[in-house]
């Protein structure tokens, strides 16, 4: 036979995560309702995209440059997350690992440097 009583604990924590998620979506909506906060309009309604109104069809490309200010985020906000762990670390590594960061930093400078000579970084 097969002792189930050593999964209460997580069965526990499952449903105490459950009420809590269930709690943080519908308890604001209920209580906007009730204390009269939820006014919609028709500016409240109306579709928001990119900072402006939209006022072409919704199937109309994007320019280029939002993609490539969105990849760009991701390639330095990457390099920030690879720093981190790097710097927490650097006594174990020590000059091997200190060699190899300045490498990746020289890398990543040297993308940076070709981003902004060819002027993806220029908005219009």
């Amino acid at each position: 036979m097969v002792d189930l009583s050593q999964y209460l604990p997580i069965l526990i924590f499952l449903a105490i995560a459950l009420g809590l998620s269930v709690a943080f979506v519908f308890l604001p909506m209920g209580v906007s309702r009730l204390t009269g906060t939820y006014k919609p309009d028709a500016e409240k309604l109306s579709e928001y995209e990119c900072g402006f109104p939209a006022f072409e069809d919704a199937r109309s490309q994007f320019d280029v440059r939002f993609y490539l200010v969105a990849i760009l985020f991701l390639i330095f906000d990457l390099e920030v997350a690879f720093l981190f762990p790097w710097a927490v670390s650097l006594d174990l590594t020590g000059w091997v690992g200190w060699l190899a960061m300045v490498f990746f930093l020289f890398i990543l400078t040297v993308g940076f440097v070709y981003e902004w000579k060819k002027g993806a970084l220029e908005w219009e």
